[in-house]
C-alpha cells in the first residue's frame, strides 16, 4: 500500500528533526510511495531541509502555540508546505490542498484546520514575515554557521551561502583506463544526454540534468562513476606512480580509492576504513570498475598492527569533518551539526594525522582532504600538526584559493563542491 507523498516526506523530515540522518531515512520513505512520486518526495525532503533555518521561524510565528513533541510530523508538514509555497512552481492552491490532505494519511485529522489556516495566513503575510527574519535566517543557515562563514570568508560568504541552498549538479568521473573524456562525452550525446567537460579535473563531466545511472552508457561496465569534480582532484594531487605503496586511510565508500587506481593501475593500494559495513561499498565499487586493492578495517588514528611495519609512499587522508562544503548534497547538516562539533572534529582530524604520519615513508607525501570550508578544520588543523611535527613540511598547490596551510575549492553554482586540500611531505633525515 502506497502512502501519500507529502505524508511520507513529513515523516522523513520529522525523523531528521529528531536527530536522524536523511541518508538513512530517505530510502525507507521512497519505498512507501509510488515510483512516479519518488522524485517529488526527494524534492520535498531536500528542499525543505535546505531552507529549514528560513522556514522554521516563520512556522513558529504563524502558530498560536508550539506543537507538542509527538506532533513533529505536523511541524514537518507545515515546513514542507511553506517550502512549496515559497520555493517551488507548484501552484499555491494545489500546494495548500495537497498538504492539508496529508493530515489524513498521517492519521491526524485534527490538524487539518490548523494546516489550512497556517498555510493561507502565510500566503497573506509572507512579505512581512520575511522582513522579520534575521540575516542568517534569510540566508537559510543556522546562526553559528552563518557567523563562522562571514568570519572565515568575508569576501566569499555570499557565494558559499547561495551555493548551499541550491540543488547540486550531477558530476561524472570518466574511467581513463577504458576511454577518454571526449569519447564518453560523445557517447552521452549519442544517448541524448546533454553534458559538458569540467574545468578543474581532467576526467570530470557535468550533466545538464541529473540522470538515473542505469541510463548512462557503459556505467555498469565501469566506464563512468558519479563523483563531484572537486573530489576528483584528490587523486590528481596525490599522483601516485606505478609500484608505489598507497594508503587511502578513510576510504569508504571508495570513490577516491578507485580514482587513484584508474589513474595509476600499477599503484599498490590499501583501502582502509573504520566502518566495516561501509567498506562493502568499497568492495562493490572495485568490482564494478574491475580494480584490485587490499581492503582492511582499521582506525586511522590508531592504525592496526598489520600496518605498523608498512611504509607508504603516498597517503590519502579524506578526514571526517563537518561536511560544510557539501551542505547542498546533505542539507540535514543545517539541523544536525552544532558549533561544538567543530572543535571535536578538529581534534579527531589531528589525531588521525598523528596516527598515520609514522606510516609515511621519508620523502613520501600525505594529502589531507576535507569537504569543509571552515578554517578550524582545515588550515587550523594543518598548522597545529606542522608545529608538532618536525619532519613535516607543507608543499604548494596550484588549485583553488590559497590558504594559510593549503588550498580551498569553494562550492559554486553549477560547479564543484567545497573541498580543502593540504599536501605534506615527510623530510628525509639529514636533508635540508
Amino acid at each position: 500500500m502506497t502512502l501519500d507523498t507529502r505524508a511520507a516526506a513529513a515523516r522523513a523530515i520529522a525523523g531528521v528533526l529528531a536527530g536522524g540522518s536523511l541518508n538513512n531515512l530517505l530510502p525507507a520513505a521512497l519505498e512507501t510511495v509510488s515510483s512516479r512520486d519518488r522524485g517529488l518526495l526527494q524534492q520535498l525532503c531536500y528542499g525543505t531541509l535546505r531552507l529549514y533555518p528560513r522556514l522554521q521561524p516563520q512556522v513558529q510565528a504563524l502558530l498560536a502555540k508550539p506543537l507538542r513533541s509527538k506532533d513533529s510530523d505536523i511541524e514537518a508538514l507545515l515546513l514542507l508546505g511553506l517550502y512549496q509555497l515559497d520555493d517551488t512552481r507548484i501552484p499555491d492552491h494545489a500546494a495548500v490542498a495537497a498538504t492539508v490532505a496529508a493530515t489524513k494519511a498521517l492519521k491526524k485529522d485534527w490538524a487539518r484546520g490548523l494546516c489550512n489556516a497556517v498555510l493561507r495566513r502565510f500566503l497573506r503575510e509572507r512579505a512581512s514575515l520575511a522582513e522579520q527574519l534575521s540575516p542568517a535566517a534569510q540566508a537559510a543557515h543556522p546562526q553559528w554557521l552563518y557567523d563562522t562563514l562571514q568570519q572565515d570568508w568575508p569576501q566569499h560568504a555570499g557565494v558559499i551561502l547561495s551555493a548551499n541552498n541550491e540543488q547540486p549538479p550531477m558530476v561524472l568521473r570518466v574511467n581513463a583506463q577504458q576511454l577518454s573524456r571526449e569519447h564518453y562525452l560523445q557517447r552521452l550525446a549519442e544517448a541524448g544526454i546533454e553534458a559538458r567537460a569540467g574545468d578543474l579535473a581532467p576526467e570530470a563531466i557535468y550533466l545538464d540534468t541529473a540522470t538515473d545511472v542505469n541510463l548512462l552508457p557503459g556505467f555498469a561496465e565501469g566506464q563512468a562513476s558519479v563523483q563531484d569534480e572537486a573530489a576528483q582532484l584528490a587523486a590528481v594531487l596525490l599522483a601516485p606512480a606505478a609500484s608505489e605503496r598507497v594508503l587511502d586511510a578513510c576510504a569508504a565508500p571508495g570513490g577516491k580509492a578507485c580514482h587513484l587506481l584508474e589513474r595509476e593501475p600499477g599503484a599498490l593500494l590499501t583501502a582502509m576504513d573504520i566502518d566495516s559495513t561501509r567498506l562493502q561499498r568499497v568492495h562493490d565499487n572495485l568490482q564494478r570498475l574491475q580494480l584490485k586493492a587490499n581492503v582492511i578495517t582499521g582506525n586511522a588514528a590508531e592504525p592496526p598492527e598489520a600496518l605498523l611495519t608498512e611504509r607508504f609512499h603516498r597517503i590519502l587522508v579524506d578526514a571526517p569533518c563537518s561536511a560544510s562544503g557539501v551542505i547542498r548534497r546533505h542539507p540535514d547538516i543545517k539541523l544536525l551539526r552544532r558549533p561544538h562539533d567543530i572543535a571535536a572534529l578538529a581534534a579527531q582530524q589531528g589525531a588521525i594525522l598523528r596516527g598515520l604520519w609514522p606510516l609515511l615513508a621519508p620523502g613520501g607525501t600525505l594529502l589531507y582532504v576535507t569537504c569543509s570550508v571552515l578554517e578550524a578544520e582545515n588550515s587550523g588543523v594543518i598548522q597545529d600538526f606542522l608545529q608538532r611535527t618536525e619532519d613535516a613540511e607543507l608543499l604548494p598547490l596550484s588549485v583553488g584559493i590559497a590558504r594559510a596551510a593549503g588550498s580551498q575549492i569553494l562550492p559554486t553554482s553549477h560547479g564543484p563542491d567545497g573541498l580543502f586540500f593540504s599536501l605534506l611531505r615527510r623530510r628525509i633525515a639529514g636533508a635540508p
